[in-house]
C-alpha cells in the first residue's frame, strides 16, 4: 500500500519508513526536520552520527533500488500538508510527527506551548485533510502509555467497561497524564476518537511504551542508515540512557526510588507493530486502541540488568539514585494489558542479555561522542 510516514526522520519514524519500504510498500516521508533544530537549540547531539535526510534516502535507494519520497514541511501548515498528501495519495498515514519528550515540554511556558500547539494542531490538521480528501485512509497514530498514568487498577487497552447506579457502559479509559507532552497525546486521542465517531474515519491509536535499541534489519545495513540514539536528560529514554552511561563510566541515573514501572519494547517490535496495524486496518468509524509494549520493568530493574550486563563485559557499573526531577509515584501498582497486537501476530523480542550486550558494545563504539554535561537531568517539573 501507499504509506505516508509523518516524522520519518526521527527515531521510530526512520526505522519504520525503512521497514515498510523493505516490505514492499510505497513509502513517503513527511518531516519538518525540527527535531534536528531542537538538538541545536539544546546543544546536544545523538550518540550516533546522523546524515542529512537526503543522503540517507539516497543511500537506501543505492542499496535496495527502492525509492522513498520526501516532503519537507510543517504539518501545522494546513496547505502544505494537504498539498503533500494530494501529491502522494496515501492509503494509510503513520503519524510520528510530534514533539515526543516529557522533559522538553516541562522546560518552561514556551516549550509547553510549543509542544501542545505542534502536536494538537498538527494532528487536527491531519484529521481534516483525511476527512476532506481521503475518507478511506487509515490513520495509525503513535500515542503513549503515559496517557494512562499509574492508576491503582489494571490498565485496559483504550476502553473500560463500568457499572454505575445500575447501568453499564464501555467508555474511554480514564487518563492521568504526567506532563504537558502526555497531555497533548490525550488531546490527540480525544480529537481522533471524535473524528471517527462524527466523520466515520478509521484510526488506530498505538499507546507505545518506552522504546529501546537502535538496530533493525534495515538501519543496520549501512552507516548512513544508522538510527539516532539519544542519551541526554531531555530526549534520552531510560534503557538507552543507562547503556550509554555505563559505556562512558557514568553512574546510572535512577530517579528517586526507581520503583516507577513502565511498559517497554524493542525498536524491532515497534516497526512490526506498525506494519501489523497497517495490514489489518480499523473499520470505518472505528477508533481502536492498542497498548504497544512487550514487557513491564521498573526503572531500578533496568538499572540492575544493565549493571549485570556491563559487569559481564568487564565494565564497572555503578547506580546512583538521584533526586527525582519529575512529579510521579516512585512506587505503585502497574498492570497493563497488551494482547491485541499479540493476537494480530506480533512475535516479541524480549529483553535479553544478548540484546544488552549488543547495545552496550554499540554505545562503546560511539562513546567519544558523549558530552558528559548533558547526562544529568536539567529539567524539573517544579522549577
Amino acid at each position: 500500500m501507499r504509506v505516508l510516514v509523518i516524522g520519518g526522520d526521527g527515531y521510530c519514524g526512520w526505522a519504520t519508513a525503512l521497514h515498510l519500504s523493505n516490505r514492499g510498500h510505497d513509502v513517503a516521508i513527511l518531516d519538518s526536520l525540527v527535531r534536528r533544530h531542537w538538538d541545536a537549540e539544546l546543544c546536544i547531539e545523538t550518540l550516533t552520527p546522523i546524515a542529512p535526510i537526503q543522503y540517507r534516502l539516497q543511500r537506501w535507494r543505492d542499496l535496495t533500488g527502492k525509492t522513498i519520497d520526501l516532503f519537507i514541511g510543517d504539518i501545522c501548515n494546513y496547505e502544505f500538508l494537504k498539498s503533500a498528501m494530494l501529491t502522494f495519495q496515501p492509503d494509510a498515514v503513520v503519524h510520528f510527527g510530534e514533539q515526543r519528550s516529557a522533559p522538553f515540554s516541562m522546560i518552561d511556558r514556551e516549550h509547553a506551548v510549543l509542544t501542545q500547539s505542534n502536536n494538537v494542531i498538527g494532528n487536527l490538521n491531519l484529521l481534516y485533510v483525511i476527512h476532506e480528501h481521503f475518507p478511506e485512509c487509515h490513520l495509525v497514530k503513535l500515542g503513549t502509555m503515559g496517557e494512562y498514568g499509574t492508576p491503582n487498577i489494571d490498565i485496559e487497552e483504550g476502553y473500560i467497561t463500568i457499572e454505575h447506579n445500575g447501568r453499564k457502559d464501555t467508555l474511554p479509559y480514564p487518563k492521568q497524564p504526567g506532563s504537558f507532552y502526555h497531555l497533548s497525546k490525550v488531546h490527540d486521542s480525544h480529537n481522533i476518537q471524535f473524528a471517527c465517531r462524527i466523520w466515520g474515519l478509521r484510526a488506530t491509536d498505538l499507546n507505545q511504551g518506552i522504546v529501546y535499541g537502535v538496530l533493525t534489519e534495515e538501519t543496520g545495513m549501512d552507516e548512513l542508515l544508522i538510527n539516532r540514539l539519544d542519551y541526554d536528560g531531555v530526549f534520552g529514554t531510560a534503557l538507552n540512557r543507562f547503556c550509554i552511561q555505563a559505556a562512558v563510566g557514568h553512574p546510572l541515573t535512577v530517579y528517586g526510588k526507581g520503583g516507577q514501572t513502565r511498559g517497554l519494547l524493542d525498536i524491532r517490535d515497534t516497526v512490526r507493530c506498525i506494519e501489523l496495524a497497517l495490514l489489518t486496518p480499523a473499520a470505518a468509524g472505528e477508533f481502536r486502541v492498542f497498548n504497544q509494549f512487550t514487557e513491564l520493568f521498573s526503572v531500578a530493574d533496568l538499572a540492575d540488568k544493565v549493571k549485570e550486563a556491563g559487569q559481564a563485559l568487564g565494565i564497572k557499573v555503578e547506580v546512583s539514585n538521584l533526586e527525582n526531577p519529575r512529579v510521579e509515584k516512585e512506587e505503585h501498582y502497574f498492570n497493563a494489558k497488551n494482547t491485541k497486537l499479540l493476537d494480530l501476530g506480533l512475535q516479541p523480542h524480549y529483553l535479553s542479555d544478548s540484546l544488552l550486550d549488543s547495545l552496550l558494545n554499540f554505545a562503546i563504539k560511539y562513546k567519544q561522542r558523549v558530552d558528559h554535561n548533558h547526562i544529568l537531568p536539567k529539567v524539573k517539573w517544579r522549577a
